[in-house]
């Protein structure tokens, strides 16, 4: 596949971010161990600092959020049952190749804004000693990346928690996103990590780092994730090179996504005004427009390939909509251009 051209405009997804300065001068002085054996200082700095702000007893560095919510399946997964979640969640639809991994059945149940609907939870959850695939676990996302970056506010998240609590189910939170909901929220993300028993975040998207994600939980968790991690291929030895960008991430990263919200907004009034039926009404909650180009999956391509002709990059995703995301990268005058080119193929028709 050729690469994007040096000057485009890079809608795709916030996982294209770069370092920035500081994060490479900090990589290049990092103090190193070997992570597999006595342990690596900055790793477990970064591991300590994440789980503090998240509110959590202990984190583990991960190489991708993909990785860590494969962890946490079966860390709290004793024995093979279901693990529920939203049917548009990325661990159904993207994830789900892992269920062969796990042994476990990953099973979508609908939802209302990308939480799973309390009462389609409460009818599935079934951890009696003859079902025949009891509930093992209930898996939420928040941000929800289908749902355009829907964000899932306290009291729902405790509200989900109470119910599979009230049946002995774990669940645990897709946070890869977690920074941004908290930052739409005004709220710190500590707020969100409390109604969940694990979680995990990303620090490889808007937060700029090269690689890399932290899952958090309970001591006794985090340990049994710990030995997975190493059983997967997951040990990574000198990995305070990767974890020194995520400090920077952590402390310096967070507070800006408001202005990839902004821009998100920004960009959703402008096409709105080019063609009112191509986005929702409500503007976004966080960093990702959905717009909706046509019905079909070919109609949404023909858009990214046009699109991309003139310097403008964005993802196809299925019923004739495109997916933009806003990130560091992403300034006033990117929008505009963008706005630019839509409206000039809007016209051509």
């Amino acid at each position: 596949m050729p690469q994007p051209q040096a000057d485009a405009i890079d809608l795709r997804s916030d996982t294209v971010t770069r370092p920035t300065p500081e994060m490479l001068e900090i990589m290049a002085r990092a103090p190193l161990g070997d992570d597999g054996l006595d342990g690596d200082p900055t790793v477990q700095a970064l591991e300590e600092a994440a789980a503090a702000r998240l509110g959590k007893a202990a984190g583990l560095f991960v190489p991708s959020g993909t990785m860590g919510n494969l962890i946490a399946v079966l860390a709290h997964a004793r024995m093979p049952g279901e693990v529920l979640a939203e049917s548009g969640s990325h661990l159904v639809n993207s994830e789900r190749a892992a269920a062969g991994l796990t042994g476990m059945h990953y099973r979508a149940l609908p939802g209302e804004g990308g939480l799973i609907a309390l009462t389609a939870l409460e009818a599935a959850l079934d951890v009696s000693t003859g079902a025949r695939c009891p509930t093992a676990l209930v898996a939420v996302e928040n941000t929800h990346n289908a749902c355009g970056g829907s964000v899932a506010p306290p009291e729902a998240l405790a509200a989900l928690h109470a119910l599979a609590g009230a049946r002995g189910v774990p669940v645990h939170t897709d946070g890869a996103r977690l920074f941004n909901a908290a930052v739409a929220l005004r709220l710190p993300c500590s707020d969100l990590a409390a109604h969940t028993d694990s979680v995990t975040v990303c620090l490889s998207k808007g937060l700029s780092a090269p690689v890399g994600s932290v899952l958090m939980g309970s001591r006794d968790f985090i340990a049994r994730a710990r030995g997975i991690r190493r059983m997967l291929g997951g040990t990574m030895r000198q990995a305070g090179v990767l974890a020194a960008a995520g400090l920077v991430a952590l402390e310096h990263m967070v507070e800006r996504l408001a202005e990839d919200h902004a821009r998100a907004r920004a960009l959703h009034a402008g096409l709105r005004a080019i063609d009112a039926s191509w986005c929702a009404s409500e503007p976004p909650q966080t960093n990702i427009v959905q717009v909706r180009v046509g019905q079909t999956v070919a109609e949404a391509r023909e858009w990214e390939r046009r699109l991309a002709a003139r310097g403008v990059l964005v993802r196809a995703g299925g019923a004739g909509l495109l997916r933009l995301v806003t990130h560091r990268h992403i300034d006033d005058a990117a929008v505009t251009r963008a706005l630019g080119v839509f409206g000039a193929l809007r016209r051509e028709g």
